[in-house]
């Protein structure tokens, strides 16, 4: 089986306290549709078998952040525990304040090797084996040392697509991407 064939879950990380963009991130309105909605639509259509969120319970399928306020890596620790439970190895990690990427831009994501994959520079997207995993990962630390730590490869993107991967922060950022 090739390791593109292989099920894998997605976690749309769903914990920041939007406080630059001065509303919560994943309720915005993206075309008729909250961004939350449009990332897990996408994560569907990128292959996932299974989607949850980390962070808030938005109405989707939903795991908490084990450490509110301590950074995404707890909600990628806690999303991957669930996707295992259910009996997934790997998983595509989104974030919810960029939903105007498209599947064409994580397909090198997809189909890189294990451990998985980022973009350089850009902590997420990431496709990660849950092998992978440090057995020492801790929901303070920085994506950057998760990525690191994992042993990810950094594949190189176009600043077209770059601009869609870090998505919008701030009500400027949404602009430019919303048009």
């Amino acid at each position: 089986m090739t390791h593109d064939a292989v099920p894998f879950g997605a976690i749309i990380l769903t914990g920041g306290a939007s406080r630059r963009m001065g509303a919560d991130k994943a309720a915005l309105d993206w075309g008729g549709q909250r961004a939350v909605d449009r990332v897990a639509a996408l994560a569907t259509a990128a292959g996932a078998v299974r989607v949850l969120t980390a962070g808030r319970d938005l109405g989707l399928e939903h795991v908490d952040d084990p450490a509110p306020g301590a950074g995404p890596v707890g909600g990628v620790l806690a999303g991957t525990r669930a996707l295992a439970a259910h009996g997934l190895a790997r998983a595509l990690v989104l974030a919810v304040d960029a939903p105007t990427v498209t599947v064409e831009d994580l397909a090198p994501l997809l189909a890189a090797a294990a451990p998985g994959a980022v973009y350089d520079g850009l902590p997420v997207p990431m496709m990660l084996t849950f092998a992978a995993l440090p057995t020492d990962a801790e929901a303070g630390w920085p994506l950057r040392r998760l990525v690191e730590r994992a042993g990810l490869a950094a594949l190189p993107c176009d600043e077209a697509v770059r601009a869609r991967l870090r998505g919008a922060n701030t009500p400027e950022e949404r602009d430019r991407l919303n048009t």
